[in-house]
């Protein structure tokens, strides 16, 4: 049996806040009934519930300083977006959805009805002259003022429809040689073959709990898992011109980056008054990179949480004396990010901030924050496709757990977090009976059983497989484990396992739990 080494209760330095919604479930242990159509009738999430709408979305812009809030929420409100693809409904693939998916052998009642409405409305989008996203939003968030923060939890992705589809088009992918076909003169939305892009149509499917994506070539297929998330949410910038969805921008819009996912917070700099959020280009997956153009894009209802921070809050991340650049954050790591046009520039950007991050939240010097980020922390490509590309820092935060203490709040009570292995432990069952939870334990079989309601959930000590009501689900990290005759359970399980949200953000010295 594995022992737990390295296991300790952290020192009180920083903050680090992590929401668990015990109601909420993960994308890869709720069974999904498709297609996720928009109704009255929804029983969401969220304490709001934003549709797709004609009346709701921008079809290749963002929201600027003059946008109307379709929907003014309260600081920390829960709100649900049914976002809508773009893939499907591109005039280089026809402007028609139901009639692009009938060749893949997708029914019309399978084709989402907010993406037939917006292909077929009178929308005057330009193919080539226009970013290609739905846009849905913005929402103002009550007393937002210039220079605050909006901390924005993301709480749950579920697929809307089991397909999604990957684009290469024409002087937008990383390789100038693809798409290997021709554009004419002659392409248009009535003949959209003649525009040269390729789509590959992806259907993902599900296996021991985790949902995948397949390419299929004549037979042979590539599968890989799937990490749904947001690419574009952001902000309003501070102006009146029409801003491209395109390219990334320091508050927010199309950053693409992956780790964006469940369980992660993004920190977007406030520079009008309301704030002024929006969302939409939802993904599957993604590379690093993004290479081709687009990633596995595919219709997600997705549900956020929105928190306002005052100016001078201590709950902003100190990048500096004055937050203006937007900031990520996962159970795992810090992600300072840098934008640019020129790629070397988006990396000193992203080193710059990781300097000033680590230097000010942590009153460590600069030069030696600058030795440890050459020797402890990746810098990565979220993608080079969007005119202005981003590099993004993962610094890992049990580096830092002499300087920080983590604890888990379940219902009111205070859990203790502790390292191994560079993950995050918890008592397995003083924490799940705070949840709830009836925990019991088969010392013959070493296995641990977990009771709710109609939830029954098995596990075995030393293995990362778990049943969830007869489901199998293969988890990512490391098994469960002993330490002085405590079973301690990964943190990560109760998202991957329990389908509990868990969403971190560090607090200046404090780090602290909370179950919603």
């Amino acid at each position: 049996m594995k022992k737990l080494r390295l296991f300790s209760t952290l020192a009180l330095v920083a903050v680090l806040t992590i929401s668990i919604n015990v109601s909420a479930a993960t994308y890869y242990t709720k069974d999904l009934s498709f297609p996720l159509q928009s109704s009255d009738n929804e029983n969401v999430m969220g304490d709001y519930y934003i549709k797709s709408t004609l009346d709701n979305i921008r079809w290749g812009y963002l929201p600027n300083k003059d946008a109307e809030p379709i929907l003014t929420v309260p600081s920390g409100s829960t709100v649900t977006f049914d976002t809508v693809s773009h893939e499907g409904l591109l005039e280089d693939q026809g402007r028609n959805p139901v009639e692009y998916f009938l060749q893949y052998g997708i029914s019309a009642d399978m084709v989402l009805d907010d993406a037939k409405a917006i292909a077929a409305s009178d929308d005057p989008h330009d193919f080539l002259g226009d970013g290609p996203h739905i846009v849905t939003g913005p929402i103002e968030i009550e007393g937002a003022k210039a220079g605050d923060v909006l901390k924005v939890e993301v709480l749950e992705l579920e697929p809307r429809v089991p397909y999604g589809v990957i684009s290469n088009r024409h002087y937008k992918g990383t390789l100038p040689e693809f798409p290997k076909h021709e554009r004419l003169e002659t392409a248009s939305v009535e003949k959209p073959e003649d525009y040269g892009d390729v789509s590959v149509f992806c259907p993902i499917h599900q296996e021991d709990g985790v949902w995948y994506g397949e390419i299929d070539d004549n037979g042979k297929k590539m599968v890989f898992p799937i990490n749904p998330f947001l690419g574009i949410m952001g902000v309003a910038p501070n102006t009146s011109e029409k801003i491209s969805s395109v390219p990334p921008i320091n508050v927010g819009g199309n950053l693409d980056i992956n780790e964006l996912s469940v369980g992660s917070t993004l920190y977007l700099p406030i520079e009008v008054d309301g704030a002024l959020f929006y969302t939409g280009d939802p993904h599957f997956v993604q590379g690093d990179g993004e290479v081709a153009l687009t990633a596995l894009e595919g219709s997600l209802r997705g549900t956020v949480r929105l928190t306002l921070l005052k100016s001078g809050d201590t709950a902003i991340p100190h990048t500096s004396d004055k937050f203006t650049q937007a900031f990520g954050e996962t159970q795992n790591y810090w992600i300072p990010i840098g934008l640019n046009e020129d790629l070397d520039e988006a990396m000193k950007q992203s080193v710059r901030e990781s300097v000033s991050f680590l230097s000010n939240q942590f009153g460590l010097d600069e030069a030696k924050v600058y030795a440890y980020l050459s020797a402890g922390v990746d810098y990565e490509v979220s993608q080079v496709v969007d005119k202005t590309k981003g590099i993004h820092a993962l610094i890992p935060k049990v580096d830092f757990k002499d300087l920080i203490t983590v604890s888990l709040r379940a219902n009111g009570k205070n859990i203790d977090v502790g390292i191994c292995d560079n993950q995050f432990y918890i008592p397995l069952r003083k924490t799940l009976e705070a949840l709830g939870y009836n925990v019991d334990w088969n010392g013959a079989t070493k296995n641990v059983i977990l009771t709710k309601g109609s939830e029954h959930i098995e596990m075995s000590i030393g293995s990362n497989i778990y049943t969830n009501n007869g489901k199998r689900i293969v988890t990512t990290t490391s098994p469960f484990l002993t330490q002085n005759k405590e079973t301690m359970l990964p943190v990560s399980a109760l998202n991957e396992v329990m389908g509990l949200s868990v969403t971190w953000s560090t607090n200046n010295s404090l780090i602290i739990g909370n179950v919603n």
